[in-house]
């Protein structure tokens, strides 16, 4: 084990992606942060990760012996691959090779033992599996002698006046292999609430016009029919996603599950409710034929605190056409479902994605847009990882 100096980080970043933990330590006042080893095997996050800090990254850890590669080092950073118990995965946890990658993290803590250490995952990884997979990492952790948290601290960026929600899951720990049944305990202060924050601190008003970034005709088409839609409805808060297909015909079935069907009967009683109305919206937008499946779903999640579908945030995903209020974006994700800014019609460039993720203005993101925007929506929030960290590293029991 390597002796801290408060003044000197020497640390490894393992699934590094483009470096949110690089980005973090070295915003640290008063801490001289080296990094001796990263570890990633995303080639176009390892192109990223050099051009920015001049490391290769390029590093398989399912190799034989890599612990024995590594060097000595004071703190190890992982965020272990999330699809293995992310809620949009299988869920397969240990069973997933992904999931087992955590093991050889256990191997190279085994063998080098640094004074801290810091996980990060997704929210759902603390429940996975009835709660066995978090209760395995951390008895695995304390084995090896590290004291932790009683639980996962779970924190988004919005809590710190980033508007994005992004609920995230934090381990964090240091090796006092003699106080290891004394739980660590973290303290925040006040955090904020979603509802004050606001997307204009990140909105770079310079993209307003791109092209690039404009919603196409149709998309515009699919969005002003929803708008049409929301307006004529006499009840504004809607609690439950609208599914076209169930105004008619389609009906719930026994094997569904009680939430489901209970989806569809107020998408039935609605209809009814607003039958005349409808029918003509139908009949106008002739019954939504030239619409994909999934835009034929709507989801209103804007309360009553916007009155149309241009004054908030809107996503296009797998479950529909989405609508928030426009305080804070929703969580940015690896597969292209990039926010939309209703009343600009545009989408949000990468830059302004990495004002999201709390990315330095002098990072240097990956010359595909496409790209880019991936691996922003499966980095880190740097601002997040900066108030755990500098809690960890200035840690003293009360």
């Amino acid at each position: 084990m390597v002796v801290i100096n408060s003044k000197k980080i020497r640390y490894v970043e393992l699934f590094s992606g483009i470096g949110a933990f690089t980005q973090a330590v070295k915003s640290l006042k008063d801490v001289e942060a080296e990094c001796l080893f990263a570890a990633d095997i995303d080639k176009n996050c390892v192109d990223v990760y050099k051009i920015n800090y001049g490391i290769d990254s390029y590093c398989d850890l399912t190799k034989e012996n890599i612990e024995d590669e590594i060097p000595p080092h004071d703190f190890c950073f992982f965020s272990p691959p999330c699809q293995a118990f992310s809620k949009s995965g299988k869920q397969l946890g240990f069973d997933d090779t992904r999931g087992t990658l955590i093991n050889e993290v256990f191997k190279i803590l085994e063998k080098h033992r640094p004074k801290y250490i810091l996980m990060e995952n997704v929210r759902n990884l603390v429940s996975h599996d009835n709660y066995n997979t978090m209760r395995v990492i951390k008895d695995t952790l304390t084995k090896i002698g590290y004291r932790l948290p009683k639980n996962p601290i779970i924190l988004s960026p919005h809590s710190f006046g980033v508007p994005q929600t992004r609920d995230r899951a934090f381990v964090p720990g240091i090796y006092e292999p003699l106080n290891v049944n004394k739980p660590l305990e973290f303290h925040f202060g006040e955090l904020m609430r979603k509802d004050e924050n606001n997307i204009e601190t990140i909105i770079d008003h310079s993209y307003d016009d791109d092209p690039k970034l404009k919603i196409n005709s149709h998309e515009e088409k699919v969005l002003t029919v929803w708008n049409e839609f929301y307006q004529l409805l006499d009840k504004k808060v809607i609690g439950f996603p609208i599914w076209y297909e169930y105004f008619f015909n389609a009906s719930a079935t026994d094997d569904m599950p009680d939430w489901k069907k209970d989806f569809i009967n107020k998408n039935k009683e609605l209809y009814h409710t607003h039958k005349k109305k409808i029918d003509a919206w139908l009949v106008k937008y002739n019954y939504l034929e030239d619409f994909t499946p999934t835009q034929k779903k709507f989801e209103w999640q804007g309360g009553n605190s916007i009155n149309s579908v241009w004054d908030g945030v809107i996503q296009f995903r797998p479950s529909g056409v989405r609508v928030k209020t426009p305080t804070t974006f929703p969580t940015l994700v690896a597969i292209v479902q990039i926010p939309i800014i209703g009343r600009l019609k545009r989408r949000l460039s990468v830059s302004e994605c990495a004002s999201l993720q709390s990315f330095s203005k002098d990072f240097i993101p990956a010359p595909s847009d496409q790209i880019a925007y991936k691996q922003f929506g499966n980095s880190i929030n740097v601002t997040v990882l900066r108030e755990v960290l500098t809690r960890l590293l200035n840690y003293k029991d009360e």
